[in-house]
């Protein structure tokens, strides 16, 4: 076993797995307080790293694609402080860091564990049920259904569409962005029966973040729901298989087959009134098509 102990933080690895728990220090972050404790198989790591600065170093793990929701859901934009999957560490413990580090890469070559893409969540996101307040309204999940409600700040056209409930079935697609230099963030719900590139500011299905401390937090919504979501390499739902046209009802009496002897006829007898002067040349050009059409 290989563990080491910082104010930032504790990682354990006991072969299969790491326990990464948060420290109490100030400078970790409110949602890797909240998130707590994590297990990372050893099967989710892609690799893992160690840095060396001048008085501090950071431990840092790589996840593979696809294993963990978080990550999925927040498209890596998480700030140093909020990563669970980084950690602080004191000059005078270098040693220790890079041992943990030599530990982890042998079980990985072990193990054998590959660096592709995962076919499925290896960690199972943040429990339900959960609801933060930040930004313009409050994101709420059980599970089940995701619960938008706003607040005094909200812009009045997204608010007088009042609260929302999203069934889990209707969701697509969820995202977290947090807000940077002069462009505000956001958590978006993409509702298959009303998709929309709207600003967050006006789309009654996601919360706008404006850069307070809780914001990150509502990362933790998006990967509860994220979680149980399908995962990113599912195959695609197909397409609903489009009804056959009706085929054209048959006629109560249906005509009957031209006789092709009496259209034989109606040509001589057209041709004879043509000649007789009583059919001009275009009224005997357009009933010759017309009879000839029916052949």
């Amino acid at each position: 076993m290989a563990e080491i102990i910082q104010r930032d933080g504790t990682w354990t690895f006991d072969g299969d797995a790491l326990r990464l728990v948060p420290g109490r220090d100030k400078s970790v972050g409110l949602l890797r307080r909240t998130l707590g404790e994590l297990t990372v198989p050893l099967a989710a790591l892609a690799a893992v790293s160690f840095e060396q600065g001048k008085k501090s170093g950071r431990l840092r793990l790589r996840l593979r694609d696809g294993a963990d929701p978080l990550l999925q859901a927040t498209g890596g934009k998480l700030t140093d402080a909020s990563d669970p999957y980084q950690l602080t560490v004191d000059a005078d413990r270098y040693g220790v860091a890079e041992y943990l580090v030599d530990e982890v890469r042998s079980a990985l070559l072990l193990d054998q564990v590959p660096s592709t893409a995962c076919a499925s969540y290896l960690l199972p996101g943040p429990s339900v049920p959960l609801s933060v307040s930040a930004g313009d309204g409050t994101a709420g999940f059980d599970g089940e259904q995701v619960r938008l409600e706003w607040n005094w700040k909200t812009e009045e056209g997204k608010a007088a569409a009042g609260t929302r409930l999203l069934p889990l079935t209707d969701i697509a697609a969820v995202a977290w962005q947090p807000a940077a230099g002069l462009e505000n963030g956001s958590l978006r719900f993409t509702v298959r029966s009303s998709p929309t590139k709207a600003p967050a500011k006006y789309d009654p299905n996601s919360v706008e973040l404006w850069g307070f401390k809780k914001d990150p937090l509502m990362a933790l919504v998006a990967a509860a729901v994220q979680a149980r979501l399908p995962h990113p390499s599912a195959p695609p739902d197909p397409e609903p298989a489009l009804a056959p046209a009706p085929a054209a009802p048959k006629s109560l009496t249906p005509h009957p087959e031209p006789d092709h002897d009496a259209l034989l006829r109606r040509l001589r007898e057209l041709g004879e009134l043509h000649r007789a002067g009583v059919l001009t040349d275009d009224e005997f050009s357009a009933a010759k098509s017309a009879v000839l059409s029916r052949m």
